[in-house]
């Protein structure tokens, strides 16, 4: 088996099929996006090889026929046919202005001028330069054209902390794609992509002709590798790695079709041969942290969140909700849907292991608002867990509690919401990244949190006892029998129930019960 060298960051489909390295076919996606349709928006998380598959439609339309030998495109393409493509992106650097925007779109649309050989009169206006653009190009080839927007809603996500300028970014590119649909007797084929998904309404209110293949089961691979790609591509690269272990942690992803592995983890993999949150460690999720903390979030949903179609859809600088938020940015994926009536529901969850323990890491710190200490705590809770010390495990939860200093608790309202302190330790949990389920479901209700580990069960049950007796908290987990399920395993099974006291702002109760 020949073993090629690693795409890491490469966004060029030339760089990749004139070097020696590893490329995994989405040209037949390519085509049938050009054959079904003309205009077409696409949703997908940062680092997921949207700006690669951009490149590669171009190339098609460029007709460089010599880049697809091999390729399902080689054969099934008219290469007689060359198309003038205009490409807009704007990943580079962060836009801060009004101003700083309308200078990027017009050196944006200078590059193209360039290219095509076509001149604006006006140099300044845009919405009249990118007319004049698109209709000189197919005056000038007797083609017509291509666009091709990449990171389209980057300066709006740049600002998103700063609701004045993000609605002014949102504005200033709304004026720039309502030419799109203006110009739609010389336009062949149109693709934005992005991260997120705004609200036609919000943003492409001139532009409402797009067919969103965010969520079409059949694209669902249109971005990211698939377990056939692992075995046909880079087969070379699996040897000395565990399949089981590189599926649970970087597969997952899904789009309500067939399940992708994050690229850019893979290729990481393979190239330092560790098992490292890759992807995660490239974009701390800072914003999203602030998001969940200030809303207060209950965490231990971030397992098994059900959410409609409007509310995914109901992204916008004025309307962020968390659930929407989650899912576009790729901390939370699809694990089903079903229709109910006039009305489709999806279920959400964790894609992958990397996900749910990098995330909750990060949120673990947020709660307890000491990063380092929070750190320190989570592997002496490991330590303890290794070795099932009850007694120590009721210490480490009071000490975990008592770390967070009042000043934090006096001056961020996460602190007063009733799940702030399970949400504290579900997240210092499962920052761990062990077999943990949150909502254990049973033939009598759900439990709180069950941990699978080295040999144990622990079953937790949170109660706030201005709100339930005292005792309540491990009462309901004998009463509801959550142990019946897992007897037959054989394991000593450990019944914990953990109270808190939302005026005391503290840990008051801890009651345990091994079986």
């Amino acid at each position: 088996m020949h073993r090629r060298s690693l795409p890491i960051g490469i966004q060029t489909f030339r760089e990749i099929r004139e070097g020696d390295y590893y490329y995994v076919d989405k040209t037949g996606f390519a085509l049938r996006l050009i054959n079904e349709g003309k205009y077409y928006f696409l949703s997908r998380p940062r680092r997921f090889g949207k700006s690669l598959f951009l490149d590669t439609l171009a190339e098609i339309f460029t007709s460089n026929q010599g880049l697809f030998q091999g390729l399902e495109a080689e054969h099934r393409w008219d290469w007689s046919r060359r198309y003038p493509v205009i490409r807009l992106s704007f990943g580079g650097g962060v836009i801060q202005s009004h101003a700083e925007l309308d200078r990027r779109i017009l050196a944006l649309l200078r590059k193209n001028q360039e290219a095509l050989g076509v001149r604006c009169g006006d140099q300044t206006d845009i919405v009249g330069c990118f007319s004049e653009l698109i209709e000189g190009a197919h005056a000038a080839t007797g083609e017509r054209v291509v666009v091709l927007v990449d990171e389209y809603d980057k300066p709006i996500l740049d600002n998103i902390t700063d609701p004045v300028m993000a609605r002014a970014m949102r504005d200033g590119l709304r004026n720039l794609y309502s030419v799109i649909k203006d110009s739609d007797a010389h336009i062949r084929f149109a693709l934005l992509t992005g991260v997120s998904k705004f609200s036609k309404v919000s943003l492409f209110s001139g532009l409402n002709n797009l067919f969103d293949l965010t969520v079409s089961a059949s694209y669902s691979a249109i971005c990211g590798y698939t377990e056939t790609d692992l075995d046909r591509v880079f087969a070379p690269e699996l040897a000395g790695l565990d399949r089981d272990q590189i599926r649970a942690w970087y597969n997952g992803y899904n789009w309500l079709g067939e399940v992708v592995y994050n690229p850019f983890d893979l290729l990481l993999l393979f190239r330092e041969r560790q098992f490292r949150p890759w992807w995660f460690e490239t974009g701390t999720p800072t914003f999203l942290v602030d998001v969940l903390t200030q809303r207060g979030f209950f965490t231990p949903r971030l397992a098994h969140l059900r959410a409609d179609e409007a509310l995914l859809s109901a992204f916008d600088v004025d309307q962020l909700a968390p659930e929407a938020l989650l899912w576009q940015t790729g901390y939370l994926t699809f694990t089903g849907s079903r229709q109910i009536g006039a009305r489709w529901e999806y279920s959400l969850g964790y894609p992958n292991l990397e996900v749910s323990a990098a995330l909750n890491d990060s949120l673990a710190k947020a709660f307890i608002g000491q990063p380092g200490q929070a750190s320190e705590l989570a592997s002496r809770l490991y330590d303890i867990l290794v070795v099932a010390d009850v007694e120590a495990l009721r210490q480490h939860i009071a000490s975990l509690f008592a770390a967070i200093p009042h000043q934090w608790l006096d001056t961020n309202p996460i602190a007063r919401y009733e799940g702030y302190y399970a949400s504290v330790f579900y997240s210092h949990l499962a920052a761990l990244g062990l077999d943990l389920v949150p909502e254990d479901a049973s033939h009598q209700g759900r439990l709180d949190l069950r941990l699978r580990f080295n040999g144990h069960i622990w079953l937790f049950e949170f109660k706030v006892v201005e709100l339930a007796p005292e005792g309540a908290a491990l009462q309901q987990i004998k009463d509801k029998g959550y142990a019946d399920k897992y007897r037959a395993e054989g394991l000593p099974i450990h019944l914990i129930g953990i109270e808190f006291s939302r005026e005391r702002r503290s840990l008051v109760g801890f009651e345990v019960e091994t079986q």
